[in-house]
């Protein structure tokens, strides 16, 4: 195998082990590390929860003294500066490290190439850009919070095959398997917020919570202009175990907005001159609160300004094998839409799988990743 070969074949390992931080590490990035001598691997890591040692130091404290004249493989470039952990490039130096393969820079402006010049000032051999669209996938969230301040939007649906998310009568439950929906809960355990619209709110009565709990506990956003949520919902009524955020206008009556404080949720106040002009602000409020990834569950309304404001990065739709028809029964994206079919919007090499009778497709849209060539 040549040296091009192996690099990408550890780099791949070093991302397989950067995954399994997700949900922890937020909002820093995903990071895997590989320590290589000779034809052995000699250690290990990832950054496994948020404040926790770096992926490098996991590694190099596997690898020991044997780490002197190998080759360090890690997904994003060793960091320079004291955060809530020590710098990683200089235990990197200090361990003897001959070679490091990054697959990406970290923009973050305290690091920024950084740690690359204190590495190959030491005299070691910098190799950087092996497997970067994998890791640019991998770090999308952290790199479009970086670089716009806004967190990654997930688009979530369930549907049938005839393309309607319920009946004409309004009724959704259930239109998806329950293999499916262990699904839609895995990914509520990782993200930071799930965002619905009251509508789906008051018909669905929904929980919006992860079962069992995952590594996050999101909190649970309601687009609700006139703060009309129902004491009584379960949402209200659980805000004392996940946190509960309602966005209102100024429209909204003080009666209301007190009886909602009351129960225990927070408002918030985003007033905008249409409805995708709010979900800006509330997305931009978000990423200020360092929310990394958020979950939209719906309705049609709420997607459809999502999508017409291009605000959506990754889709995740459940096709039901059932048809309910009806012209009047609704479908998953609202808003005005595109006008021909060469501007839809389109994901980048899906992903599809069979979930028992359910095809569940998920994707990064076109243009979304931060630092691809195609992105807009």
């Amino acid at each position: 195998m040549q040296q091009s070969e192996l690099d990408s074949w550890h780099m791949r390992r070093a991302l397989e082990l950067a995954d399994h931080g997700q949900g922890f590490v937020e909002p820093n990035p995903l990071v895997g590390c590989v320590i290589v001598r000779g034809a052995e691997v000699i250690g290990e890591g990832w950054h496994r929860r948020h404040g926790g040692p770096h992926a490098e130091i996991e590694a190099l404290a596997m690898a020991g003294s044997r780490a002197a004249g190998s080759t360090l493989y890690v997904t994003l470039e060793p960091c320079s500066h004291q955060g809530k952990t020590p710098p990683c490039a200089p235990a990197v130096i200090n361990a003897g490290i001959r070679r490091v393969v990054a697959a990406l820079d970290d923009p973050f402006d305290q690091v920024a190439g950084r740690g690359f010049q204190q590495l190959r000032a030491a005299g070691i051999d910098v190799i950087r850009g092996v497997c970067e669209a994998e890791a640019r996938r991998q770090n999308a969230p952290y790199l479009k919070c970086l670089t716009t301040g806004f967190p990654w939007v997930i688009a979530k649906w369930a549907m049938t095959l005839d393309g309607k998310i319920a009946t004409h009568t309004r009724d959704s439950r259930w239109i998806s398997s329950e293999a499916s929906r262990q699904i839609v809960h895995d990914l509520r355990g990782r993200v930071d917020a799930i965002i619905v619209g009251q509508g789906t709110a008051t018909a669905d009565n929904p929980l919006l919570t992860a079962r069992p709990p995952g590594a996050r506990t999101a909190t649970r956003v309601v687009l609700d202009r006139l703060a009309s949520l129902a004491t009584e919902s379960q949402l209200v009524r659980t805000s004392n175990e996940a946190p509960v955020l309602i966005v209102v206008s100024s429209d909204a009556k003080k009666k209301d907005v007190d009886r909602l404080k009351a129960a225990g949720c927070e408002i918030f106040v985003c007033d905008g001159h249409d409805h995708a002009e709010q979900l800006e602000q509330l997305l931009e409020e978000l990423g200020r609160r360092k929310m990394t990834n958020v979950l939209v569950e719906g309705g049609q309304t709420v997607l459809g300004a999502l999508f017409d404001r291009q605000l959506v990065d990754e889709v995740h739709a459940f096709i039901a094998p059932k048809l309910v028809g009806s012209a009047t029964a609704p479908g998953p994206i609202g808003g005005s839409g595109v006008q021909k079919m060469a501007a839809a919007w389109k994901l980048e090499t899906p992903q599809y799988e069979q979930i028992g009778e359910d095809l569940y497709l998920h994707g990064v849209l076109r243009g979304r990743i931060p630092g691809n060539p195609d992105c807009a």
